[in-house]
C-alpha cells in the first residue's frame, strides 16, 4: 500500500485522480542502488536542470541546427523568468495543470522545466494533434493554462472555445508584445522551486488505446530520474561530451528520455530538430557531429541510402525503440555504418523502457535483457511464467509502473497482480533475452506511432457519405503497419478514388494527420458477431494472411 508524502500542491486535483493504491503495481527502489537514495521531497527542474547548470554552466545543453545555442545556465535562468510568467502574471497554482504544445525546440523544454520548478502538472502533447484531440485533454486533465509554438495556436484556441475552462494560452515565437519571450525577458533570473514531493504528479502523458479515448498516463517527480538511473545510466551511459539527435517528438516519453532528461543527467548537449526529413538528418549528424542517434526503426531504414551520401563517422551509438526492430533493419544498418543498434522496449505507462542491450549484450533480433532496476516476466493466461521459449504475456515492475487518470477499467486491465501487462505477446530464452513476438491487442503501430481503431473509425462515421467502418493496421514495408479503413458507403455508386481522397483529407482535418488511412477499401458489409459487435479481427487477419 503506497504511502503518500505531503503534497507541495496547493490544487490536489492531480492526486484525487490516482488510481486507488491497492490498483498500484508493485513499485520497488531496490533493484538498482541508485534509486534507494531518492529524497522524499524534490523537485525534477531542481534535480536535473538546476544540478547540472551548477557543474556545466557554460556547456552548450540544446542547440538547432547550424546556429542557435543555449547553455545550461542560460536555460536555468529562462526556466526560472517563465516560472515567474506563470505564478505572477499567469496566476498559476501548484498542482494545475499546464499543457504545451510546440515542435521540438530549446523553447519547449523551457516551458516543460518552468512548469515542473513552479510546481505546475505538464501535460506534454504533439504537434501533430488537432483541436477535437486537445479537448478531450483539456476536460480529461481540467486544465487552465497552456503555452504553444505560435504556429500551433489555431488548434487550442479552437478548443478552448469548446472548452473554457482553457482560460490562458501563451504563445511562442511570435515576438509580440503579449509573447512568451517578451513576457520573460523582463523578469529576475531567479526562482524559488516548488516544495514538491518525490510523488507529486508532475506528468500526464496521454496514450492511445483500443478503447477510442486516450488513456492518460500519470507520472511523478521521481519517476523522472528514476528512468535515468536505469536505461540511461546502465544500458545508454551516455558521457558530457556526446551530442545527442533524434527524431522522436519531447511530448512523447521516449523524446522527453532520449532528448531531454538523458543527455542533461550526463552533461550533455542535444540537437533539436523540428521535423525532419531522412536526409536532413543525415545533414545535421554530420553537420553537427552528433555521436548519439535516437529514433524509431522506420527512420534507421529510410536513412539507409544516405548513409553513403554522407560522413555519419561521429556517431557512436544508436538507440531505437517505438516499434518493432526488424533484423534486416538492424543488420542493414550495422553493415552501412559498423555500428549495433541499441533496440530497447518501453510505455508511456512506464514513463521509458524496461528491457534493452548494448554493445556486446546485443543479441540481434532479440529486444534485450532486463534493465537494472526493473523485473520482467513472460507470464500464461493465469500469471504464472512461461518455460523458456513459450510465448506468453509480457509483464514488467520496478520504480516506474502505470497510474492512469480515473480509468479503473484501463487500470485494472494494465495492472494484474502487482504487474504491468504491457500488451506484448514475447518469449524469453534460457539466457535471460527477450523476443518480441507481436502485439496482443487491436494497437496499430506505424513508424512508431500508436494509432488505435476507434480513434480514426469516429471521424469517418462522421462524414455524411459513410454508413459504416472498421479500421485495423495492415502489413507495409516501409512502416510495419498502415492504417487501413473498411468503408460501407450509403451510396455504394459512390466508391470512387476521389471519394478514398475525400475522406483522408476529411480525417486529416479532425485528428492528427498521421492517423489517417493510408489505405481504404469499399466494401458492402463489416463482420458482425451474434451480437452485433463488430469483429476486426476477421479483417485483421485476412490483411496479415491468417484467415
Amino acid at each position: 500500500m503506497h504511502a503518500f508524502e505531503r503534497s507541495g500542491h496547493v490544487d490536489g486535483y492531480a492526486r484525487t485522480q490516482l488510481p486507488p493504491a491497492d490498483q498500484w503495481p508493485e513499485m520497488s527502489y531496490d533493484r538498482a542502488p541508485e534509486l534507494k537514495s531518492y529524497p522524499r521531497r524534490m523537485n525534477a527542474a531542481v534535480e536535473i536542470l538546476d544540478r547540472q547548470a551548477a557543474r556545466h554552466p557554460h556547456r552548450p545543453v540544446f542547440r538547432v541546427p547550424g546556429g542557435f545555442a543555449i547553455t545550461y545556465s542560460e536555460l536555468r535562468d529562462l526556466v526560472n523568468r517563465i516560472a515567474r510568467v506563470l505564478v505572477e502574471d499567469m496566476g498559476l497554482v501548484s498542482g494545475n495543470r499546464v499543457l504545451i504544445r510546440g515542435y521540438n525546440s530549446p523553447m519547449y523544454v523551457a516551458t516543460w522545466f518552468a512548469v515542473a520548478k513552479a510546481g505546475g502538472v505538464i501535460v506534454a502533447t504533439m504537434p501533430m494533434l488537432r483541436w477535437r484531440e486537445l479537448a478531450y485533454m483539456v476536460e480529461k486533465a481540467e486544465i487552465e493554462f497552456a503555452f504553444t509554438d505560435h504556429r500551433l495556436k489555431d488548434d487550442l484556441i479552437e478548443a478552448a472555445k469548446q472548452k473554457p475552462k482553457l482560460k490562458s494560452i501563451v504563445t511562442w515565437g511570435d515576438g509580440g508584445p503579449a509573447s512568451l519571450e517578451r513576457r520573460a525577458d523582463p523578469k529576475p533570473a531567479t526562482f524559488t522551486a516548488c516544495d514538491t514531493a518525490w510523488d507529486d504528479v508532475l506528468l500526464v502523458a496521454f496514450t492511445s488505446g483500443t478503447t477510442g479515448q486516450p488513456k492518460a498516463a500519470m507520472h511523478f517527480h521521481r519517476d523522472m530520474l528514476a528512468v535515468c538511473d536505469t536505461l540511461s545510466r546502465h544500458i545508454l551511459k551516455p558521457e558530457k561530451e556526446d551530442v545527442f539527435v533524434g527524431t522522436p517528438p519531447i511530448a512523447f516519453t521516449y523524446g522527453l528520455g532520449v532528448q531531454v532528461l538523458f543527455p542533461m543527467m550526463a552533461g550533455a548537449s542535444t540537437i533539436l530538430v523540428e521535423q525532419g526529413t531522412p536526409e536532413s538528418l543525415a545533414q545535421t549528424i554530420q553537420g553537427e557531429k552528433a555521436t548519439f542517434l535516437a529514433t524509431a526503426p522506420t527512420m534507421f531504414r529510410a536513412l539507409l541510402p544516405f548513409t553513403k551520401k554522407y560522413d555519419l563517422s561521429s556517431l557512436k551509438k544508436c538507440c531505437s525503440a517505438g516499434e518493432y526492430l526488424p533484423l534486416a533493419t538492424w543488420t542493414a544498418w550495422q553493415e552501412a555504418t559498423g555500428l549495433k543498434i541499441i533496440d530497447n522496449i518501453g510505455a508511456t505507462e512506464m514513463t521509458h523502457s524496461f528491457i534493452a542491450a548494448a554493445g556486446d549484450d546485443i543479441r540481434p533480433g532479440s529486444t534485450g535483457k532486463t534493465v537494472p532496476g526493473f523485473e520482467c516476466e513472460v507470464l500464461d493466461d493465469d500469471g504464472k511464467p512461461v518455460a523458456p521459449g513459450v510465448v506468453g504475456r509480457l509483464a514488467v515492475r520496478g520504480p516506474t509502473g502505470c497510474r492512469y487518470m480515473n480509468n479503473p477499467e484501463r487500470q485494472k486491465a494494465y495492472v494484474q497482480n502487482g504487474w504491468n501487462m504491457t500488451g506484448d505477446a514475447y518469449k524469453k530464452d534460457a539466457e535471460g533475452y527477450f523476443w518480441y513476438v507481436a502485439r496482443a491487442d487491436d494497437m496499430i503501430i506505424s513508424s512508431g506511432y500508436n494509432i488505435s481503431s476507434p480513434e480514426v473509425e469516429q471521424p469517418i462515421l462522421e462524414h455524411p457519405m459513410v454508413a459504416e467502418c472498421a479500421v485495423v493496421g495492415a502489413p507495409d514495408a516501409d512502416r510495419g503497419m498502415v492504417v487501413k479503413a473498411f468503408v460501407v458507403l450509403k451510396d455504394k455508386s459512390k466508391a470512387t478514388p476521389e471519394t478514398v481522397k475525400l475522406l483522408q483529407d476529411h480525417v486529416k482535418a479532425q485528428i492528427a494527420p498521421y492517423k489517417y488511412p493510408r489505405r481504404i477499401d469499399f466494401v458492402d458489409a463489416l463482420p458482425k458477431g451474434p451480437t452485433g459487435k463488430l469483429q476486426r479481427f476477421v479483417l485483421r487477419d485476412k490483411e496479415w494472411g491468417r484467415g
